[in-house]
C-alpha cells in the first residue's frame, strides 16, 4: 500500500509542488485541494497561504487546458491578496487562451503597473493590442473594461535578493504561459499544433509519457480541434494510471470525431480500470459497430462479459 500524504498544509503543498514538477497536474491539484481544506480546518485566517494554494491549483488547471477553472482560482487568489503577480499573469494567460483578449489586456496592464519590466506581460500586451485592433478596429481602447489603479503599496520595490527571486518567478510564468500565444489569430497555429503533437508522438515511442502529456497539452492550446491529440494524450494517461483524465480526454476526442475508434477503446480501458464495467462495455459495443472485426476490442468485450457476470 502506498504511503499516505501527510495532512499538514505545508507538507500537502510541498507534495503538490513535487507532483506539479513531475507533470502530474491532476494529482497536484488534488493535493492543493486537500491543503486548502486543511488550512480552513485550522480555523485561523492565513490569506497569504490560501492565495498561494489557489494560485498553484490554477496553474494545474491551466496545464490541463482547463482555463475556466484556472480563471476562477486566480480570481479567488486575488480576492485574498490583491495585485499578486502570479495569479494575475496566470489569469491573463487563461483569458488569452479563451480569446477574451480585452480581459487579458487588463490583467497584463495591471501587472505592468506593479512592475513595468515583467517580460510575459510586455509580450502579452503586444499580442493583445494586435488582436484587439484586428477584432475591434482603431477604436478598440474605448471598448476596454476599466483598468484598476494599483496602489503604491502594491508596487514592487526590489532589493538585490528579491529582484533575483522576482526574475525567476517571471521566467517560470513565461514558461507556463508560452502556449497561449496560439489563441491570437495566426496562420501558423495549426502547424505549430501539428509539430507539438508529433513531438508528443515521438516521446510516446520512447516511453516518456509524462513529457508527452506536456507536448499534447501545449498542442491543444494552439489548436483544440484535433481529436487525435486528445486520444493520444489519453493513451499517456492510461500508461500513467491517471484513468479519470483518460476518460475526459477520450470524451473530448469523441465530441470532435464520433468515429474515433482509439478514443472508444481507450475510454473502455479506462472505465475498466475504474471498475465501471457497464460504461466500458458500452464503449466497446460502439467501437465494434464501427469496426466489427477489431480483434483487441473483441477480446476486451469477452473480458468485460466475465466481469459483468
Amino acid at each position: 500500500m502506498a504511503p499516505k500524504h501527510p495532512e499538514s498544509v505545508e507538507s500537502l503543498r510541498a507534495a503538490g509542488n513535487a507532483s506539479f514538477r513531475n507533470g502530474q497536474y491532476a494529482e497536484a491539484s488534488a493535493l492543493y485541494c486537500r491543503a486548502l481544506r486543511a488550512l480552513q480546518a485550522r480555523g485561523s485566517s492565513d490569506p497569504g497561504e490560501e492565495s498561494v494554494l489557489y494560485s498553484n491549483r490554477a496553474a494545474c488547471h491551466f496545464k490541463d487546458g482547463n482555463c475556466r477553472d484556472c480563471i476562477k482560482d486566480c480570481t479567488s487568489a486575488l480576492a485574498l491578496v490583491p495585485f499578486s503577480l502570479k495569479p494575475l499573469l496566470r489569469r491573463a494567460s487563461a483569458y488569452e487562451a479563451l480569446e477574451k483578449y480585452h480581459l487579458a489586456y487588463v490583467d497584463y496592464k495591471t501587472v505592468l503597473q506593479i512592475d513595468e519590466n515583467v517580460t510575459p506581460a510586455l509580450e502579452g500586451i503586444n499580442r493583445m493590442t494586435r488582436a484587439l485592433m484586428d477584432s475591434l478596429g482603431p477604436e478598440w481602447r474605448q471598448k476596454l473594461p476599466s483598468i484598476p489603479v494599483v496602489p503604491v503599496s502594491s508596487q514592487k520595490r526590489w532589493t538585490a535578493s528579491s529582484w533575483e527571486k522576482h526574475k525567476e518567478t517571471a521566467k517560470k510564468i513565461s514558461k507556463e504561459t508560452t502556449a497561449t500565444k496560439s489563441r491570437v489569430p495566426s496562420a501558423g497555429n495549426a502547424e505549430r499544433a501539428r509539430v507539438l503533437k508529433e513531438e508528443g508522438n515521438e516521446l510516446v515511442k520512447k516511453g516518456n509519457h509524462k513529457k508527452a502529456v506536456e507536448k499534447y497539452t501545449e498542442s491543444l492550446l494552439y489548436s483544440n480541434q484535433e481529436s487525435a491529440t486528445y486520444s493520444n494524450r489519453a493513451l499517456c494517461y492510461l500508461a500513467l494510471k491517471q484513468y479519470r483524465e483518460a476518460v475526459k480526454d477520450c470524451t473530448e476526442a469523441l465530441k470532435l470525431d464520433g468515429r474515433n475508434v482509439k478514443a472508444f477503446y481507450r475510454r473502455a480501458q479506462a472505465y475498466k480500470a475504474l471498475k465501471d464495467y457497464k460504461s466500458s462495455f458500452a464503449d466497446i459495443n460502439n467501437l465494434l459497430q464501427i469496426e466489427p472485426r477489431n480483434g483487441p476490442a473483441q477480446k476486451l468485450r469477452q473480458e468485460l462479459k466475465q466481469n459483468l457476470n
